[in-house]
């Protein structure tokens, strides 16, 4: 249980914000691009040096063998939200961390697209070790340009993060046009007037407008949530939505997996939220990486598979009115004879 904090020790949180190692909270929807902004910043020769920790909706992880190998650890958080149910394992990764605080420039948290930011950020003045040795430097929100407006009336979860945010990276603007990128903005606006809005594609936007921003204001969420010191924020999910996770150690066939891949988002898309997977296909040397948003869907190479690790390809799906049996057979159906 986490206390409520006195007057004084409010003052303390304000405060002391100072010589502690920066954390940097990215969030933001499913399919926004936050994986993509991670694997930008870890890409980067700025020679600073960080600790990522990801946080996944569902059982099995993805998002960790998405993020690019880099000398940066990161650590995997699955089969729970970071903003309820596994706020646990982030406080006892964070004490982890500081065993070592002088080795680390910096620490990223990536939340699962389903997360709300109150929650995380408030463990960073709620929990006294972590408060003590730890400085929340901005909250990063990357939004859909072309699907957030629709999310922002079906999902409480997309308001949330948009309002809390210090900094929205407006991804995806390449493929909306002049008039309804504005109509998006202004609708951002009204939710958050004070956060700052950066227009992208592929999440390309310089690392000085994303990291060591010292931005995160606790006066101001003060000002909106007066409580945010002095209760503890439950969050609880859309019990519609769900996750359905598949492994398979037997290599896909390519073009069985592109009909009914793409035969699926067709008339269930508007009920797929997210999907992912990391894909071995017969005769392919190469990892192939799906994702997709609704009926968007994008496919990739990404390099060789890991020597010494077993080639084995997982999907996962998020969303509503997903039907589990469906969806297994129609993936086993793809693996190769």
């Amino acid at each position: 249980m986490i206390a409520v904090l006195t007057p004084n020790r409010r003052k303390e949180c304000i405060m002391q914000q100072t010589e502690q190692v920066p954390v940097t909270v990215l969030t933001g929807f499913l399919g926004a691009g936050k994986t993509t902004l991670l694997n930008r910043i870890l890409t980067e020769q700025h020679g600073r040096r960080y600790a990522v920790i990801v946080n996944e909706f569902g059982e099995e992880g993805i998002d960790n063998d998405l993020v690019v190998d880099a000398d940066e650890e990161v650590f995997e958080m699955n089969n729970g939200c970071i903003c309820c149910t596994v706020r646990g394992d982030l406080i006892r990764i964070l004490g982890g961390l500081m065993k070592r605080a002088d080795q680390l420039d910096a620490i990223i948290v990536e939340t699962t697209g389903l997360a709300d930011p109150a929650p995380v950020a408030q463990t960073f003045f709620m929990d006294q070790d972590v408060a003590d040795r730890t400085k929340l430097d901005a909250i990063v929100t990357v939004a859909d340009a072309v699907h957030l407006s629709a999310q922002l009336g079906e999902h409480h979860e997309a308001e949330e993060q948009i309002a809390f945010a210090d900094v929205v990276l407006l991804n995806k603007t390449d493929l909306v046009d002049v008039n309804n990128l504005e109509g998006v903005e202004t609708r951002i606006r009204k939710i958050n007037p004070y956060t700052k809005i950066i227009r992208t594609a592929h999440c390309e936007a310089p690392l000085e407008n994303i990291l060591g921003l010292d931005a995160f204001s606790l006066d101001r969420v003060l000002e909106v949530e007066p409580d945010f010191l002095e209760s503890d924020h439950d969050h609880e999910h859309d019990d519609d939505v769900t996750s359905v996770s598949f492994v398979s150690d037997t290599p896909l066939d390519l073009d069985k997996f592109e009909t009914w891949f793409g035969d699926l988002l067709r008339t269930k898309g508007q009920d797929i939220l997210r999907s992912k997977g990391i894909i071995e296909f017969l005769g392919v040397d190469e990892r192939y990486v799906f994702q997709g948003v609704h009926m968007l869907m994008d496919a990739s190479p990404m390099g060789a598979w890991p020597e010494g690790k077993p080639r084995t390809s997982r999907m996962v799906f998020i969303g509503r009115n997903l039907e589990e049996m469906n969806l297994m057979e129609g993936f086993e159906g793809c693996k190769a004879a």
